[in-house]
């Protein structure tokens, strides 16, 4: 009998996975920094964006980010210098993507930005595209999901979505810097709340001052 052919899985070439997700709220740099930073701890990330999302990052960043899943994946490996499939973009429709099942998605998934059109569609368990869904997901499966909202001011019929996802263990995270660390740049406005997010995932960051008096 003919030996089989072994195919050589390295499992511990990424420490852990992670999905990502942009949606169409201002403040797309958040985004990329974050993925910047999450590569660097050698996550996995599964990136989605939604068409508004792309829409912003060209406006804000000049940046346009491929409709076709493959070819983002592609830019995104290229543009960060990232490891063979460690940026993993799938569509919105991909509804057999690991992150639309509770027994293949990470149990981290960060919205960044997080529109509050977003906001709302998962406080309602909508699940109408895959963002949608995955967030459903994380939630169901006690995993941590982390929503920067970015949106001012906020209505009544926000903070209401806020409080009912935050009372099921959904940490919302308003995109909001702070300035005691005496920030000289938009990149260390961007730097402090992505540090924050970093924080709240258990990663080792040092791209935010801590509170207090330094030596």
């Amino acid at each position: 009998m003919a030996a089989l052919n072994t195919i050589k899985f390295n499992t511990k070439q990424f420490d852990k996975k992670i999905t990502l997700a942009i949606t169409g709220a201002s403040g797309s740099a958040y985004a990329l920094r974050l993925l910047e930073c999450l590569l660097a701890a050698n996550y996995q990330v599964y990136l989605l964006c939604s068409s508004a999302g792309r829409i912003v990052l060209d406006t804000e960043l000049n940046f346009k980010l491929p409709g076709s899943p493959d070819a983002a994946s592609a830019l995104l490996v290229e543009k960060y210098q990232a490891k063979p499939e460690q940026i993993i973009v799938f569509g919105k429709e991909q509804w057999f993507s690991p992150v639309a099942s509770g027994s293949a998605a990470p149990k981290q998934m960060v919205v960044c930005p997080c529109s509050t059109g977003t906001l709302a569609a998962i406080s309602q368990g909508m699940s109408d595209n895959l963002i949608e869904r995955a967030a459903d997901v994380v939630i169901k499966e006690r995993g941590q999901l982390i929503l920067m909202v970015r949106e001012t001011p906020l209505s009544t019929i926000h903070l209401t979505n806020m409080l009912s996802l935050s009372q099921q263990g959904v940490t919302i995270m308003p995109a909001a810097p702070g300035f005691y660390h005496q920030p000289t740049s938009i990149n260390d406005l961007i730097d402090f709340m992505v540090g924050r997010v970093l924080d709240h995932l258990g990663i080792e960051q040092t791209i935010m001052p801590r509170w207090g008096y330094q030596n």
